[in-house]
């Protein structure tokens, strides 16, 4: 079997010319990713729809010539996998600060003119004919490389302002069918465990791509499935030092990404399956979100505490997920919003089940 309809460009800088290099796993991060998705026991991507740039490939024009050929041959039947392993930076200064991936013969002299900014990237994705697109971006490793997990210098000392915003990866995510996966919040770093091969973020992924995150039932893996299982892991592997990132603006289909061909062929983690039928409910019951019917806030729950750009799923998807983390407001539970909207719909056989 193949994901026929799949296309990826992946990337990973690690041995920059002249901003500092980072650890050999950015490397493996970018090609264990691209062997999964073109893998006949994974994700069955044909080779010849994954192109990867490492090193001297990914300069400022292989990335920009790579993108503009991923756009070139999308069709609307296709899913497209964008995924960028390496630094991130921020340029300007005030209002006009942005975020730029690094590309590897980016010049620290002229950040503005030899990086790829947030948007000439939104540009690059809006131009992508694809009406699903999920681009992975791991740019944030520069402080948690060097002062954790090398000997490479100073966060800083090559000019660098490291990291990419939150407000940049909304922009990256506007359009219908557009999915951001950050490795971390802006004020942290994504982590490279000491004798690892790959981050964290990465390591989580793979083990996802590999069949961990679950199919639906119809042998493909789900970008809102595989997301919960990857921030799962994550937590679980550095308790509150990493929180991957999740945004989407205009999404209603918990699209496939790829075939679920691998792993165990066990069902998800129990948390990822109770969540996403309770999403799915919620979903069909308030289809604006949590605000829907003032819910949230009848459950117990603080709606100041919450996401609520994009549309209702997502909305959702990102309440359900912080109330498993222990957040949403300091009265709410799983138990008291089922309770809350059982109230409403009392014959509602599926949510009475989930209590």
């Amino acid at each position: 079997m193949q994901f026929n309809q799949g296309r990826a460009l992946v990337i990973g800088v690690a041995n920059y010319e002249e901003v500092r290099r980072l650890p050999e796993a950015v490397l493996n991060d970018a090609r264990d990713t691209a062997d999964a998705l073109k893998s006949p026991s994974y994700c069955g991507y044909p080779d010849a729809n994954v192109t990867v740039l490492t090193d001297g490939q990914a300069t400022l024009a292989g990335i920009r010539k790579a993108l503009a050929e991923l756009a070139a041959k999308s069709t609307t039947d296709n899913t497209v996998a964008i995924f960028f392993s390496g630094h991130g930076t921020r340029v300007g200064s005030g209002g006009a600060m942005t975020s730029a991936l690094v590309p590897y013969d980016c010049r620290r002299s002229d950040l503005t003119g030899t990086t790829l900014s947030e948007s000439e990237l939104s540009a690059a994705i809006a131009a992508i004919k694809a009406s699903r697109v999920l681009v992975i971006v791991d740019a944030c490793h520069a402080a948690g490389a060097a002062s954790l997990k090398s000997d490479l210098g100073e966060v800083g000392d090559d000019g660098l302002d490291v990291g990419f915003d939150e407000k940049s990866l909304q922009q990256l995510a506007s359009g219908t069918g557009r999915v951001i996966f950050a490795s971390s919040r802006a004020t942290e770093v994504s982590r490279v465990l000491r004798g690892e091969r790959n981050s964290v973020f990465t390591t989580a992924i793979l083990a996802g791509l590999k069949g961990a995150a679950g199919s639906a039932g119809d042998g493909t893996i789900r970008v809102f499935d595989l997301f919960n299982y990857v921030s799962e892991a994550v937590r679980q592997a550095v308790p509150g030092k990493q929180h991957p990132i999740f945004k989407a603006s205009e999404l209603e289909e918990n699209f496939a990404v790829a075939l679920d061909l691998g792993g165990t062929k066990s069902l998800a983690p129990r948390y990822a399956v109770r969540e996403r039928t309770l999403e799915q409910i919620m979903s069909d019951l308030f289809p604006a979100g949590p605000t829907d019917q003032q819910i949230w806030l009848r459950a117990g729950g603080d709606v100041a505490n919450l996401t609520l750009g994009g549309t209702g799923r997502s909305q959702w998807f990102s309440a359900l997920r912080l109330l498993s983390q222990g957040g949403g407001g300091r009265n709410i539970t799983r138990e008291s919003l089922i309770d809350e909207a059982l109230e409403e719909f009392p014959s509602h056989r599926e949510l009475a089940a989930l209590r």
